[in-house]
């Protein structure tokens, strides 16, 4: 079975085709960025051949998932023949709200639930429907299936997931802590247990999730218990623009005396703030360290405040679940920044955590257990496959 798995957000197309027949063959992967304007860009690659590029003008998603078609079909550097050679799409939808718990065969029905919830999600689930729009008119025959980044927190108790506003609220809005990265965290935590040889229903688990979004889950007898990111995907961890936790009062008062209307209060929080407001320097953690280095105080205390951050919600997460067996780093800074995951570990050892400072500073972008053989906390480094596990869920789903 050959799964399409596409991950559309407002101005770009992120997809992968895997080949699930002989285990997980990723036959080719890419990314269409800038839908919508004259020099639309796609990298395209397909299994043991080098990267193309296509500069393009791509006006919306139909056009561009039309051109990751070709690109697929290509007679030099595609990788099938015929187009009904792919059997399902898998699509990543970030937001599910309380209507989703599990993968679901998109159909009509299930298209006008995810339009219900684009208001929980506004930057992200419309572009995700953009994408199930362009398959169904570019390949109508072809089954399609949702995968949310909601789903996988849906166990969390009741007391966890409420905020402390008028419960109405909740009733006639469904304002509450929905968390996301849902795939991630569920994909390594089963993974390191995998590895281990434990029964992850025994285990309990912190999973962080850091990249440029990023977000921590308290996993308890295999199942979500808390998460750090909220309604939306500020609340939380600081990110690479997002702010995290931040007091409601401080932003109502910036919101007056910056006269800023909810537009611009939005972009505050989510675009300009995070390491890149506090440091001044980027995003991207490797600039920052690099700034760090070199004796940029600025760029030295927003990796102190991202260390910390971390740090302390593995401390509430461990006291949540009346204990940890395994803590996980992963996505694209857990993966790879040894000294990110030095920075939240150290202080850390009255958890029992015995972590190995020398091969920590040596692992990146592979699985390796991080702590000592006597060790009573594991600490470990999983790479994750969030793609994988759409196409995983998009084949169960069609055989179910």
């Amino acid at each position: 079975m050959k799964v399409l798995v596409l991950n559309c957000g407002s101005s770009s197309i992120k997809y992968q085709l895997i080949n699930m027949a002989n285990g997980t063959d990723v036959l080719a992967k890419g990314l269409l960025e800038r839908v919508g304007m004259d020099n639309s860009e796609l990298t395209h690659q397909s299994k043991d051949k080098d990267k193309v590029k296509t500069i393009q003008p791509v006006k919306d998603h139909t056009v561009g998932i039309n051109l990751i078609l070709e690109a697929l079909l290509n007679p030099e550097h595609g990788v099938i023949k015929d187009k009904y050679e792919i059997d399902v799409v898998g699509h990543r939808v970030v937001h599910g709200g309380e209507k989703f718990s599990g993968s679901v065969l998109i159909t009509q029905e299930i298209i006008d639930k995810m339009e219900e919830c684009s208001d929980l999600a506004p930057l992200h689930n419309p572009a995700n429907l953009k994408g199930i729009y362009a398959i169904q008119k570019l390949l109508p025959e072809l089954k399609q299936c949702g995968v949310f980044d909601t789903a996988f927190h849906q166990t969390m108790p009741e007391h966890v997931y409420l905020y402390g506003i008028p419960y109405e609220m909740y009733e006639k809005h469904k304002v509450r802590r929905y968390g996301f990265h849902g795939t991630s965290h569920g994909f390594v935590s089963q993974k390191a247990c995998d590895i281990l040889g434990v029964d992850i229903k025994t285990q309990k688990i912190i999973t962080c999730h850091l990249g440029n979004g990023a977000s921590i889950a308290a996993i308890k007898d295999g199942k979500s218990y808390d998460t750090s990111m909220g309604l939306t995907p500020v609340e939380g961890l600081i990110m690479g623009t997002r702010c995290g936790d931040l007091d409601l009062g401080a932003l109502l008062f910036l919101m007056e005396k910056e006269n800023l209307d909810l537009k611009k209060a939005s972009d505050l929080i989510n675009k300009q703030s995070g390491m890149i407001g506090l440091s001044g320097v980027s995003s991207d953690m490797r600039d920052i360290e690099q700034k760090a280095e070199n004796g940029n105080h600025r760029a030295r205390l927003a990796l102190d405040m991202y260390n910390y951050r971390v740090k302390k919600y593995i401390g509430a997460y461990a006291a949540a679940m009346g204990g940890v067996d395994l803590i996980i780093f992963t996505g694209g800074i857990g993966e790879n920044a040894g000294t990110t995951r030095e920075g939240v570990m150290k202080g850390l050892e009255f958890l029992g955590i015995d972590f190995n400072y020398e091969l920590n500073s040596k692992t990146r972008g592979v699985d390796m257990m991080l702590t000592n053989e006597n060790s009573k906390v594991k600490v470990m480094a999983i790479t994750t496959n969030e793609e994988l596990v759409i196409a995983i869920e998009a084949m169960k789903t069609i055989k179910n």
